[in-house]
């Protein structure tokens, strides 16, 4: 039976009962004594939910509202229904989800993500460390080509596929150039500070996940930490960065004001500026469009997703144009790691230098 269905009946475990009830996204919103509550399915590892919380509750303490985790009679964060199917009892709030179109909601939310990183660090944990860029790059360039070479041996059948073929050499040629970039840096030191620091990656900031509360005109929640690691933190930020703009056709003012947002409350450091770069030069949505078509295999291919690869080829100029233009003050001399101690402190962006003391 469906979440709607028995999912209600685990509140008992809770000693809760809903005063009303409503569906939302993949789950169910309860009304109760203890105020706001959501109810999910769970399909997890219960180990790796342990330190969700611990992390969550920490976020909590220290004035970062988070969906943290309920507790039931057995004093566990997972509850069952009587058909074995396992629960999840959260706090929630009442607000709207950031507007996208909202320059003041996408600036709060970058500001929110800063506090955020500043905060989320725990003991590391080599199960839940994030998989090496580099790895990862080689893995989806290699996946390019293979998705390539299938489409030619069988046949460009459809609009989909005819606009892979014509445009696979020039996303393919900046995917390895992103890796040569990567190589250029100082990534593995990057990576293992990161280790070392203990720096916990969201791993799905984006506009659903964060909350703008009603009430609050200063107030955000931040929500879904299911997909956190260990990781190189300005990887959230690219992120959040790239979904928004996406939206706004690569707006460089628009990347400049978040960058210095984030900037003012949690410095970005000379590796970390590299490896933004880096980040955004690889084109990731591409790679995921193929993906998805490649390992579903569909005959028929949906409409969005046709539209979608449109939109990335159409935009694949003014994308190469962003890449240049935000991040023209990186010279080929900071690349080299020769820069002086004061650029290492100075954050460029648009031009324009912000320094801070590291």
């Amino acid at each position: 039976m469906s979440l709607y269905d028995y999912g209600l009946g685990t509140l008992a475990q809770y000693e809760l009962t809903a005063d009303r009830s409503a569906r939302t996204r993949g789950a169910l919103l309860c009304y109760t004594a203890q105020g706001l509550l959501i109810l999910r399915e769970f399909h997890g590892s219960e180990k790796k939910l342990e330190k969700q919380q611990e992390l969550l509750m920490k976020l909590q303490e220290n004035g970062i509202n988070t969906d943290y985790f309920l507790r039931n009679n057995q004093e566990s964060l997972v509850s069952k229904d009587k058909t074995e199917q396992r629960f999840t009892l959260q706090h929630w709030y009442e607000g709207k989800e950031c507007d996208t179109k909202s320059r003041e909601d996408i600036l709060k939310s970058v500001r929110t993500l800063a506090r955020l990183h500043i905060l989320m660090k725990m003991e590391p944990v080599e199960e839940y460390r994030e998989r090496s860029l580099r790895e990862e790059y080689l893995r989806h360039n290699q996946e390019l080509r293979k998705i390539r070479k299938f489409i030619r041996n069988k046949g460009a059948s459809n609009v989909f596929e005819k606009n892979y073929l014509a445009s696979v050499e020039q996303f393919l040629e900046r995917a390895q150039y992103a890796v040569k970039l990567l190589d250029e840096t100082d990534y593995d030191d990057l990576r293992e500070r990161a280790w070392r620091e203990g720096q916990v990656c969201h791993g799905e900031y984006n506009q659903h996940n964060i909350l703008m509360l009603k009430g609050d005109h200063l107030g955000t929640a931040v929500t879904n930490f299911g997909h956190w690691s260990f990781d190189i933190q300005v990887a959230d930020l690219y992120r959040f960065m790239r979904k928004i703009l996406e939206k706004y056709n690569w707006n460089l003012e628009l990347a400049g004001e978040m960058l210095r947002e984030y900037h003012k409350i949690r410095p970005i450091s000379a590796e970390e500026w590299k490896n933004l770069r880096v980040r955004f030069t690889y084109p990731e949505k591409y790679w995921k469009l193929a993906n998805y078509y490649y390992s579903h295999k569909k005959v028929w291919i949906s409409e969005k997703n046709v539209e979608k690869l449109q939109n990335l080829i159409r935009q694949r100029e003014i994308w190469e144009n962003f890449c240049r233009g935000m991040f023209q003050g990186l010279s080929s001399v900071t690349v080299r790691n020769s820069c002086t101690e004061q650029l290492r402190k100075t954050l460029t962006i648009w031009g324009k230098r912000y320094i801070y003391r590291g």
